[in-house]
């Protein structure tokens, strides 16, 4: 229940489904609960991705109401966001969970490299032609299911460099957060169904105390974290990002 205020109120504020926050924590929490070594990364990922349907449909919503969304752009990455969500949770479902943490570890401290090396950047970039982010919608949907994460780490810093209004990309990200949760979890679902390590209170690889727990509290601090992204200035945001990517990366590491 803490780590769902605090997924809250970064769902808000930067944009992000709290996956990052989420997955360390239970996969150093869930052995404790008896869950199986082997499949400890699953069900993190799985019952992330299942929590965060809640925490960005609540951002989602927020970012909505003060116009940060452009809904026209959004609706069409939605549809390969979903796509490329079902086919990263069947890879996630295939993959050692050693080389899941490895892959998790690795793509974070990518993106926190970059979002510091970018906190200066002001040049202005058109968006890409619409294949170009279809692509990057099918991508974001892969990785955000092996990272059981909702985008916000791919999406806002991609949609930022082409030369986004940096609310407007945070608004993207929640509402496609919910489409690659959704989908997400429901493939998830299906996939660990029938496996025998699987621990009480579980449907596929969703641990459910884990997901209602971190629900219960996610939606607290969610509207708080959005009037805050809409109050601080843009580079501000960008290094609050970025120094949270790093802390996340070196716990996994290590």
């Amino acid at each position: 229940m803490l780590i769902g205020t605090l997924v809250g109120f970064l769902a808000g504020l930067l944009g992000i489904g709290g996956g990052l926050v989420i997955v360390p924590a239970l996969v150093m929490l869930l052995p404790k609960f008896g869950v199986a070594k082997e499949i400890v990364m699953p069900i993190a990922l799985a019952s992330s991705l299942a929590s965060i349907v809640v925490t960005s449909s609540m951002a989602a919503f927020n970012h909505h109401k003060l116009g940060n969304i452009p809904w026209r752009l959004t609706k069409k990455l939605m549809i390969f966001v979903a796509i490329g969500a079902v086919i990263g949770a069947n890879l996630a479902d295939l993959l050692p969970a050693k080389t899941l943490t490895w892959l998790f570890a690795s793509f974070v401290i990518v993106l926190a490299t970059y979002m510091l090396l970018s906190i200066r950047q002001t040049v202005q970039r058109d968006l890409p032609s619409k294949r170009v982010l279809k692509a990057v919608s099918a991508f974001t949907g892969v990785i955000s299911s092996l990272m059981g994460i909702s985008g916000g780490a791919v999406l806002i810093p991609f949609l930022t460099y082409c030369g986004m209004n940096l609310l407007h990309a945070i608004g993207i990200s929640t509402a496609c957060g919910m489409i690659v949760s959704l989908f997400g979890t429901m493939a998830f679902m299906i996939a660990g169904l029938g496996n025998p390590n699987l621990p009480d209170w579980s449907l596929g690889y969703i641990y459910w105390p884990a997901v209602l727990g971190i629900a219960s509290t996610s939606t607290i601090l969610a509207r708080y974290g959005v009037k805050l992204a809409n109050r601080l200035p843009v580079k501000t945001i960008k290094k609050v990002f970025a120094a949270f990517l790093i802390l996340v990366a070196i716990k996994m590491m290590f």
